[in-house]
């Protein structure tokens, strides 16, 4: 697990030059006046056109957000400016876009990715700037005190995936990618095996950007095929996740069909849908996530706004789990600067104390209610910032991502507790 930072000279975050905003739609204050102190700068970052792992709607829904809230008269009278940045899946990459967050005086970084904590979380813990709603990936969004996440990342959906796994198989094989980020998926599995006293999971590594998964197929087929009840595969490789399911079906060449499995952001419904829908390989795949799922009509204020202000940005997928993140991250934010009075100098450091004392935010019913005081952390091993530890748990089922039945959602935070700290 990596060192956790602490902030130490949070600077003062106000107004952005006029002439350097990219603003979409602009709110006023009274009597029509704008001037640069009427405008909150945030980014979201994300990797694009990267050969692994890509997450353009994040950026998508940031900037059709900034569109919707700039439309109704901004937050509080003030304009909203959203930054984005491709992250590049680079540890350089994160770092450039923490920078510039800083260059551009953001007050926040807001529904983003990135697996390099240690490369974006150190520089805006040196300015005080706090990071909303991250898709929790990296151990430093649930280590420093800047962070402020809005669900329980991978190691809630691991944790899930076990609870869920182990009450269908005899025993699992994870394929998960040989990264530093990866290294923590078997632990956080695991747990949620052990709790259903399940043996461990077959741990088998792939390279992150891999185009050849058939050592990994043939080997989690083994697995999954050796006892004499039904075996279990899950996988998470990010977009990789389909290219190894493709692997492994052609693998398995005597139809032994073990239950497949992932977590929400390996497969989604966009992946369902271009693998053939009903027909599709991930059909009766198990799948976890943190929200409910996407025909939920709790979606349909984030859906009215990707229809209106997303502008035909086909990476802007409602049903996509990095899309509703940033829409929840933005609600967070939305909310935390409603608690500031009209007038008042809102700076990153502001914003991160009225995080850190206010009452909960409510998201609309996607999350439970969300407060990052001390009294709402958890005793998690190497994830002290986890708030939130709900689960759901999903099945692909006549080519929809649709609740499984039985199943109600869970919280995770009991089976961390027990787990060994994963990183």
């Amino acid at each position: 697990m990596t060192e956790r930072h602490t902030a130490r000279f949070p600077r003062t975050v106000t107004a952005t030059a006029m002439g350097a905003c990219l603003l979409v739609g602009c709110g006023v204050l009274p009597g029509g006046s704008t001037s640069p102190g009427d405008t909150i700068t945030v980014m979201t970052f994300a990797p694009q056109d990267t050969k692994a792992t890509n997450m353009p709607g994040m950026p998508g829904m940031a900037k059709a957000y900034e569109a919707w809230v700039n439309s109704k008269g901004g937050i509080n009278g003030r304009k909203l400016r959203v930054l984005t940045c491709n992250e590049k899946n680079t540890a350089n990459g994160a770092a450039e876009c923490a920078r510039k967050a800083i260059a551009e005086k953001a007050v926040a970084v807001v529904g983003s990715y990135s697996q390099h904590g240690r490369a974006f979380m150190a520089p805006l813990e040196s300015e005080g700037i706090p990071f909303i709603g991250g898709y929790g990936v990296s151990s430093e969004e649930f280590q420093s005190t800047l962070s402020y996440p809005v669900n329980g990342g991978q190691p809630v959906l691991l944790a899930g995936a076990g609870h869920q796994l182990g009450r269908a198989c005899s025993q699992v094989a994870i394929v998960r990618p040989d990264t530093l980020a990866g290294d923590s998926l078997p632990v956080l599995l695991n747990a949620g095996l052990k709790a259903n006293k399940m043996p461990e999971a077959e741990d088998i590594q792939a390279a992150e950007d891999s185009a050849d998964y058939v050592p990994q197929a043939r080997e989690a087929l083994a697995t999954s095929s050796g006892g004499k009840d039904r075996g279990c595969v899950t996988a998470v490789l990010g977009q990789r996740t389909e290219t190894f399911f493709d692997a492994f079906r052609r693998a398995d060449d005597k139809h032994k069909n073990p239950q497949i499995s992932s977590v929400l952001g390996s497969v989604s419904q966009a992946l369902v849908d271009r693998t053939g829908g009903k027909e599709s390989p991930f059909e009766g795949a198990y799948l976890t996530s943190w929200y409910p799922v996407a025909a939920d009509p709790l979606w349909e204020p984030m859906r009215k706004v990707i229809a209106e202000y997303a502008f035909g940005n086909d990476s802007v997928d409602p049903d996509d789990s990095g899309t509703q993140t940033t829409w929840i991250a933005y609600t967070v934010l939305n909310e935390t600067l409603k608690r500031f009075k009209p007038g008042d100098e809102i700076t990153a450091r502001k914003v991160a104390r009225t995080l850190n004392q206010s009452e909960p935010v409510k998201t609309g019913g996607l999350t439970p209610d969300l407060s990052w005081r001390y009294k709402d952390m958890r005793a998690v091993a190497g994830f002290p910032r986890i708030v939130n530890g709900r689960v759901t748990f999903q099945v692909v089922q006549a080519g929809r991502l649709v609740a499984q039945q039985g199943e109600q959602s869970m919280d995770m935070t009991q089976t961390l507790e027990q787990a060994p700290r994963a990183a």
